[in-house]
């Protein structure tokens, strides 16, 4: 799985390079080293301006954890952070938006753990690693959203009464990330961004022929800080080599 992540980027940067037409500078989500479940996490999407009804390439805020339209809770987005890329056509809580509601989520890299056993000397403990492209570039991981209508806040324009989600689409780990856990988020293409964002594009064989390991499998993997192992941690200290 994909727990936590990093995202960092400047949200104007964000903007020019998915070509975002439509945000509001107001919503910040500030640079993240430690994105966790539950989270505020940029997302661009493809939705409907709301007096022509156009579609228009939209950048806003996203809460990690999906989300369906019929649960009872919102708590139950904690546990649906990621949808397996085997079965999200098919998962009832997924294949709605895997048909209309597909997003990018801009990082930096993600980390996942490795168990280290008990010694005479120390404890044991969960070894972090920081995966990213070898190259040091950017990734958009293949994401979903659903919006959720809280039925305990009685009016529609109570800020409380609905909840953007989202979560991230996973596969079997290769390369480096698979030397450290056995999942990891899928990513899209630049040239595939359009049509994976476009909600008039819904063949399942098509569209997760756009989904792709990300760096195409080129990924570096280094043990870091176990502050990290800490949500509360933030900052780019949580990316110094482990000592």
């Amino acid at each position: 799985m994909c727990g936590r992540y990093v995202s960092t980027r400047r949200p104007e940067d964000l903007v020019q390079q998915f070509r975002v037409t439509d945000w509001n500078p107001e919503a910040l989500v500030a640079p993240n080293w430690n994105v966790a479940p539950t989270n505020d996490v940029w997302a661009v999407l493809e939705g409907a301006d709301r007096e022509t009804g156009a579609l228009e390439r939209q950048m806003r805020p996203l809460r990690w954890g999906l989300v369906p339209s019929w649960a009872k809770s919102l708590s139950v987005g904690s546990k649906m952070i990621n949808a397996r890329v085997e079965t999200v056509h098919e998962k009832p809580a997924y294949r709605r938006a895997f048909a209309k509601r597909r997003c990018l989520l801009p990082a930096d890299g993600f980390y996942e753990w490795v168990a280290v056993p008990a010694t005479e000397d120390s404890k044991a403990y969960k070894q972090p690693y920081f995966i990213s492209p070898e190259g040091g570039q950017d990734m958009a991981f293949a994401g979903l959203y659903e919006f959720w209508r809280d039925r305990d806040v009685a009016g529609d324009d109570d800020p409380g009464a609905w909840w953007a989600t989202c979560t991230i689409i996973t596969t079997e780990a290769t390369d480096a990330a698979g030397r450290v856990h056995p999942r990891m988020p899928l990513t899209i293409a630049a040239v595939d961004y359009d049509t994976w964002l476009d909600p008039e594009h819904q063949d399942v064989d098509v569209l997760r022929a756009l989904l792709t390991a990300p760096a195409d499998g080129h990924l570096a993997a280094r043990p870091v800080s176990t502050a990290v192992n800490n949500v509360r941690n933030n900052g780019p200290h949580l990316l110094e080599a482990a000592s």
